[in-house]
């Protein structure tokens, strides 16, 4: 079922779209071609400024889990073959300090869908029963609608659409490699989770995404990226 044609995704998703084009509109005098790639650079930065809340809970959340992980790891230790007891004495823990085994979930929950209705602009064709005329504006000459992939395989990819898309690639891809070089992820042996290996792999998975969608959905990846990477960096800062 495509959830786009429920009434309020319906409108929500017509209502964000004609705003993108209207800011387009706005800064064309002054940025010309460049308009729509700028007004979803500025949409994008604007969400993620009003999500910085949520951002701030998340990075409280993961610091106080990292300060239980070594109470967690001797916890594991202790009651490895008595499954019931270390979950009981795993939530009392969390309760003695005041901490919430789902925190770092909930604000992800908040932001997700207001990221999933901003993307959706950014990779449907058309919407509201009308086409996305966001897709049809040009960064350097490509379409905010071009995709890589789909450029390669149908053999309509010309040097400005390589150049154009794969750049924007290589710079998700390297902020991917940075953000993975400032936090690094130090393993707790006996800990469950996602092997470190994986971890730091799905750093790039980004820049692998933004070869198959869009370009205005590229763009909209690398500002988010690049957003995420110094609000954690000063996160870190702030919050040790």
């Amino acid at each position: 079922m495509d959830i786009t044609i429920l009434p309020v995704i319906f409108t929500l998703l017509d209502l964000t779209s004609r705003g993108l084009i209207g800011l387009t509109s706005l800064l064309t005098p002054w940025t010309g071609a460049f308009a729509g790639a700028l007004a979803i650079v500025l949409v994008t930065l604007v969400v993620r400024a009003a999500l910085i809340p949520a951002g701030i809970a998340q990075a409280k959340a993961d610091q106080a889990r990292i300060r239980l992980a070594p109470r967690l790891r001797e916890l594991q230790t202790r009651y490895r073959g008595n499954r019931e007891r270390l979950q009981r004495e795993t939530m009392e823990l969390y309760r003695s300090e005041n901490v919430s085994p789902f925190a770092s979930c909930l604000p992800i929950l908040i932001q997700a869908p207001i990221v999933g209705l901003l993307y959706s602009v950014f990779i449907h064709p058309s919407l509201a029963g009308h086409a996305n005329e966001l897709l049809s504006q040009t960064l350097l000459g490509v379409p905010l609608g071009t995709s890589l992939f789909h450029a390669v395989s149908t053999g309509t990819a010309g040097l400005a659409t390589w150049l154009v898309i794969g750049c924007l690639v290589l710079a998700i891809a390297a902020v991917g490699e940075i953000t993975r070089r400032a936090f690094r992820i130090t393993p707790i042996e006996g800990a469950p989770g996602v092997p470190v290996a994986m971890l730091g792999a799905l750093q790039f998975m980004t820049a692998v995404v933004a070869v198959f969608v869009p370009l205005a959905a590229g763009i909209y990846l690398l500002t988010t990226v690049m957003w995420t990477l110094g609000q954690r960096l000063v996160l870190r800062r702030v919050f040790g």
